[in-house]
């Protein structure tokens, strides 16, 4: 995706996203990361996870199944979250799935009515700060978009929170709008978010040996379901430096 014209930080501040190749090592993709921002741990203390099908998974939308993931941003429940994530491609799914697939999320909040968007700026959801293993915060209170001090919004974003009250559901969950953490309405929003981004999507198939690499406080992000379990990518968060 970077031209000769345009190298990875201006295409990742211009479109949310960017694609380095020639990245063989967890090394040299630690190196290649470091002038977007420092290494940060995950879910499970780790500065790396590595996404790859898992048996106990099968039933769940969840990183170590191979099932459809749904419209997201990572850690929503940090404070605050990741800035940008990575996935380094270390063995690409040969069945033609499991792309990444990015839309822009302040292109969605601009594209709601008025009344949808007081709602998204204005209504606390509790985000929790912890995954399927039960690890990491305590979580946060905050509106779908949170303005920073400088004057700069951070998305947070979940369909399967906020249509079934939980982040790795299973995939035939189904939740009263009373149970859920915005109710009726954040079910509404998730919705429109799903049909935004799927009109919207970039769906990338990262070639092997590359890093995807893209902003978490702006890019909705999701993954279409595959069938060749031998995918393996590694996973970074970023903070600001």
């Amino acid at each position: 995706m970077t031209t000769a014209e345009t190298s990875p930080t201006q295409e990742l501040l211009g479109q949310g996203y960017t694609l380095i190749g020639g990245i063989t090592t967890d090394e040299e993709a630690a190196e290649a990361l470091r002038g977007f921002g420092a290494l940060m741990p995950q879910y499970d203390g780790q500065l790396r996870y590595q996404v790859k099908a898992a048996p106990g998974f099968e039933d769940r939308r969840y990183s170590k199944s191979t099932n459809t993931i749904l419209v997201h941003t990572e850690a929503p429940g940090w404070d605050p979250p990741p800035r940008y994530l990575a996935l380094h491609c270390r063995v690409q799914a040969r069945c033609g799935s499991g792309q990444t697939e990015l839309a822009d999320a302040y292109a969605f909040t601009a594209s709601l009515g008025e009344a949808e968007r007081r709602a998204v700026h204005g209504e606390g959801i509790d985000w929790v700060g912890h995954n399927t293993g039960g690890t990491g915060t305590a979580g946060v209170r905050r509106p779908v978009v949170e303005r920073t001090p400088g004057g700069r919004d951070v998305v947070r974003f979940s369909y399967n929170l906020l249509t079934a009250g939980h982040y790795d559901p299973p995939v035939d969950a189904d939740v009263p709008a009373d149970e859920l953490p915005l109710g009726a309405l954040g079910r509404e929003l998730a919705v429109r978010a799903e049909t935004f981004f799927r009109e919207h999507k970039v769906s990338v198939l990262i070639p092997e040996n590359s890093v995807l690499v893209w902003d978490n406080h702006r890019m909705l992000h999701a993954r279409s379901s595959y069938s060749d379990a031998r995918r393996h990518l590694t996973r970074y968060w970023l903070q600001e430096s």
